[in-house]
């Protein structure tokens, strides 16, 4: 079986055309990026919002928790019998599957922020703006990350559904491989799945390292060691 997955990719027909490996990869991608940047668009200003205000609090953890519940295939399903367009119900499906990680790590971020950090901000006259700004969104920006980090390794998984309404993609391995019992195409659409999923993390880990301040990375950590510590105690 080893032998024929490396014979598989050893293949240049499986390089090559419009269902060689670089397409696929490059029409997964497509989903997952469009997909991405609308669940951006919706979950992190209403992240932050919440987090900030403290309204709806209860709603938006409701409403995540459902939306996590909901079936991806049943769901992209759906969307097709209704809108009768692939990509429509795809990236909407996937939007739906992003916005509860991202959503839930803008939050919680916000919600990170010590009251006396905030309390500090206000008093030297800082607006609830500046405040969410310049003090707040720093703060919690690595839960941000952690929730973009989040939804795009689900989204890289998730995506593969979009060949079962006839889009492209890495799924398309996957799904043509069952449909003529080629279990070495299918194991080969797995392991490209896999890997796409750890580049992007790697590459989103070093973004995210980046962006944080040293100062909130190294706070971050100590929360964490005495979380830990406490956890060991107890």
């Amino acid at each position: 079986m080893i032998s024929d997955i490396f014979s598989w990719f050893g293949d240049p027909a499986h390089w090559q055309g419009p269902d060689g490996i670089g397409h696929r990869l490059v029409q997964h991608l497509s989903y997952i990026g469009l997909a991405l940047v609308i669940a951006l668009v919706v979950a992190v200003p209403l992240g932050l919002f919440v987090g900030h205000t403290g309204r709806g609090a209860v709603v938006l953890v409701s409403a995540g928790n459902a939306i996590r519940a909901l079936p991806t295939l049943g769901l992209v399903t759906f969307l097709f019998l209704l809108f009768t367009e692939s990509t429509t119900a795809t990236v909407i499906g996937l939007v739906v599957l992003a916005v509860p990680p991202v959503l839930a790590g803008t939050y919680a971020g916000i919600q990170a922020a010590e009251h006396d950090v905030v309390d500090a901000a206000e008093g030297i006259g800082m607006t609830g703006r500046q405040t969410l700004w310049k003090v707040e969104l720093p703060i919690a920006l690595p839960l941000v990350l952690g929730g973009i980090r989040n939804a795009v390794l689900q989204l890289v998984a998730t995506a593969a559904v979009a060949a079962y309404v006839g889009l492209g993609g890495l799924g398309r391995f996957l799904l043509d491989g069952l449909a003529i019992l080629d279990y070495t195409e299918v194991v080969a659409g797995a392991i490209l799945t896999a890997l796409l999923a750890i580049a992007l993390d790697v590459v989103l880990a070093a973004v995210q390292r980046a962006l944080v301040p040293t100062g909130v990375r190294l706070a971050a950590g100590a929360t964490s060691g005495k979380a830990a510590a406490a956890g060991g105690v107890a």
